[in-house]
C-alpha cells in the first residue's frame, strides 16, 4: 500500500481480493472535506487507475456519515484569496472528471449525510448503495453559490430535469429511499446493510472480466462526457459566486445555524 501512504484524509486498504477500499476520514466533523481532503479526493483516482492490483473500488465515509461537505474554513479562504479559489476550482473539476475517467469500477456506500465534494464522488460512482435514512443534499444555493461540483453533469441524467431543478434550486434533502425511487442511486438497503451490500457489489465487479467492465464503463460514461460543457459552465458560475456578497451571508447563516437572508436579486 506504499503508493497510498501519503494520503492524510483518506484511509486506504484492501477490503477483499482486488477491492481497494477508500474511507473519507474526518469523523470528528462527519467527514467534512478540508483543503487536504479536497486535494486528495481529486488525486486518488489517478493512483487507482494506474494500479494493476485494483480491480474495483469501494468508497465510504468513516463511521455513520459519508461526508458533511466542504469545510467552512476552506470556503472562507476561497472567498478571500484568488489563488486559493483557482486551485480549488481545478481540484473540483478533477474530482468529477477523474472519477468518470477512472477505468476501474467504483462502488459508493452512502450512509448518513452526503454533501458537497463527497456527494460528487458518491453519485458519480458506477454503482451507488444508499442506506434508507441517508441524507443526500446539494447545499450550494443555500450557501449562496450556483450548484456546481457534480450537479449539472449527473443529476438531470439520473433523475430527470424536473426533479434535478426541484432539489438543486431548493436544496431539498433526499433520503436514500427517495433517491432509489428517483433513480439518483442504484440501490437502497437498510442502514445496517449498506457497507456489506456495497462490498458484495465491489467483490462481484472485481471477479468479472476487467476488460469488459472497463470498456462498458467507458462507453456508458460518454453520456456524462456529453454533459461536460454544462458541468464546466456550472463550475465556473459556482466559483464566480465565491467572489460575491451572497456567499458571505450563506457562511454566516451556517455558522449561526439559521436560515440565510439574501438580498433581492437583479
Amino acid at each position: 500500500m506504499s503508493e497510498y501512504g501519503a494520503y492524510e484524509r483518506l484511509k486506504v486498504d484492501w477490503a477483499a481480493d482486488g477491492v481497494l477500499r477508500i474511507v473519507i476520514s474526518e469523523p470528528r466533523r462527519l467527514n467534512a472535506v478540508d483543503m487536504t481532503g479536497h486535494r486528495e479526493l481529486a488525486e486518488i483516482w489517478r493512483d487507482v487507475d494506474r494500479d494493476p492490483a485494483v480491480r474495483s473500488v469501494l468508497i465510504r465515509g468513516e463511521g455513520t456519515a459519508f461526508s458533511a461537505g466542504g469545510d467552512l474554513s476552506m470556503i472562507e479562504e476561497m472567498m478571500g484569496d484568488h489563488a486559493t479559489r483557482m486551485r480549488i476550482f481545478a481540484e473540483a473539476r478533477d474530482i468529477v472528471y477523474n472519477v468518470i475517467n477512472c477505468a476501474k469500477p467504483v462502488v459508493s456506500a452512502i450512509q448518513g449525510p452526503a454533501v458537497g465534494a463527497g456527494l460528487a464522488v458518491a453519485l458519480l460512482a458506477d454503482v451507488s448503495v444508499a442506506g434508507r435514512t441517508a441524507k443526500i443534499i446539494d447545499g450550494h444555493t443555500r450557501l449562496g453559490v450556483a450548484a456546481g461540483d457534480h450537479a449539472a453533469i449527473v443529476w438531470p441524467l439520473l433523475c430527470g430535469l424536473a426533479k434535478a431543478k426541484y432539489h438543486l434550486l431548493l436544496c431539498e434533502p433526499v433520503t436514500g429511499e427517495q433517491a432509489e425511487r428517483m433513480g439518483l442511486v442504484s440501490l437502497c438497503v437498510d442502514d445496517g446493510e449498506v457497507h456489506e451490500t456495497a462490498l458484495d457489489v465491489a467483490v462481484r465487479l472485481a471477479r468479472g472480466s476487467a476488460e469488459a467492465i472497463r470498456l462498458t464503463k467507458y462507453a456508458l460514461n460518454n453520456w456524462l462526457r456529453l454533459a461536460g460543457p454544462s458541468f464546466d459552465a456550472s463550475l465556473a458560475m459556482e466559483f464566480l459566486g465565491f467572489t460575491g456578497p451572497d456567499v458571505a451571508e450563506g457562511v454566516r447563516a451556517v455558522r449561526e445555524k439559521r436560515p440565510p437572508s439574501f438580498p433581492a436579486g437583479m
